[in-house]
């Protein structure tokens, strides 16, 4: 099957890198030998070490990204590049080069629009116990939140269809871009796949660009706003909640005290409590409203995706695929 999407459809290797001459070179080569004929793009994102030459040198197209970040980075290269299959992958040699025809084969077999490389024993070796404990954390959160579709949303390592690359809004700026690329597929219910692949470590010389606690706090801050964005009703019922719960804390005294001798004696605690109740109503009205609207943003969203079109040669690849597998099939009956 590799024969035939490397000679019907035009694959786009991704790498977004930030100072990684280290490692851009092997990385480069081993994707141009793993997926032969594919154009590989690497986008430097203001790297001071000779990335953008090593990279060069190594046979890649480089462009560049002024904006820091790796989101503004995805974004950039989303916008730029036309292709049937992208596939993204870091330049720091942690993702095998190797395991990309699996990627794209298990994309075109599942007619998927993401695949999401997990990565097996990151948990166990995440660079720094704070990343291990996030990591679990953080997807924990989101199967809470958005569902159970993924078990490893800060994987770097993905295919994507066109569709999602050319529906997919980008809004991150930094490594948030991997939560809003799972919560996309997630809104709009796109078919997704995953598979397990093993995650190296960085060789010596290569540095990890993660800030436990400062890119913990923003992803933190995105998954709140992702939350807001596409489930405002129980974003919004929570506030209402908890501002509820606080008017009913200093309501329940003054109460009691009316009950038994028939007058308000705490008025400012009565007005406050009052106060608190009238903003949990408001709070639980905006969130009744807003979920209507973002249902309706969730439609078009879908009708936006669903107007872009698979390149025409997915199907006879697929077909030709499914022909093979029953012949295959009825070779081992007859045996």
């Amino acid at each position: 099957m590799k024969e035939l999407w490397t000679e019907s459809l035009r694959v786009a290797v991704l790498l977004p890198c930030y100072n990684e001459a280290a490692t851009i070179e092997s990385v480069v080569m081993g994707f141009q030998a793993a997926v032969p004929g594919a154009e590989i793009y690497v986008y430097d994102n203001n790297s001071t070490d000779g990335t953008a030459l090593r990279a060069m040198l190594a046979g890649a197209t480089v462009l560049r990204e002024r904006r820091q970040g790796k989101g503004n980075v995805v974004r950039r290269m989303f916008a730029d590049i036309d292709a049937d299959i992208y596939l993204m992958a870091d330049g720091d040699g942690t993702y095998a080069p190797e395991d990309a025809d699996e990627l794209i084969r298990t994309l075109l077999t599942e007619r998927a629009d993401m695949v999401v490389g997990t990565r097996r024993g990151v948990h166990d070796d995440a660079g720094r116990q704070g990343h291990a404990i996030g990591n679990r954390l953080f997807n924990t959160l989101y199967r809470t939140i958005f569902g159970p579709d993924f078990t490893d949303i800060f994987s770097g390592y993905r295919a994507f269809s066109r569709r999602f690359v050319k529906s997919f809004p980008a809004v991150s700026g930094g490594f948030e871009i991997e939560t809003e690329m799972s919560v996309h597929a997630s809104r709009l219910k796109l078919p997704v796949a995953e598979l397990e692949l093993d995650y190296g470590r960085r060789p010596e010389g290569s540095h990890s660009k993660l800030s436990t606690f400062k890119d913990g706090a923003k992803i933190l801050w995105m998954f709140a706003m992702l939350m807001k964005e596409t489930r405002p009703f129980a974003f919004f019922g929570i506030l209402a909640a908890l501002f509820m719960g606080s008017s009913i804390v200093f309501m329940t005294p003054v109460l009691i005290s009316y009950f038994e001798t028939g007058l308000v004696q705490r008025m400012p605690t009565w007005v406050l409590s009052m106060a608190l109740m009238m903003i949990a109503f408001m709070l639980f009205t905006a969130g009744t409203i807003l979920d209507s609207v973002a249902r309706s943003r969730a439609e078009q969203l879908r009708i936006h995706y669903l107007n872009l079109h698979q390149h025409s040669a997915i199907n006879p690849i697929l077909s030709r695929n499914r022909q093979g597998m029953e012949r295959l099939g009825s070779t081992t009956n007859a045996a």
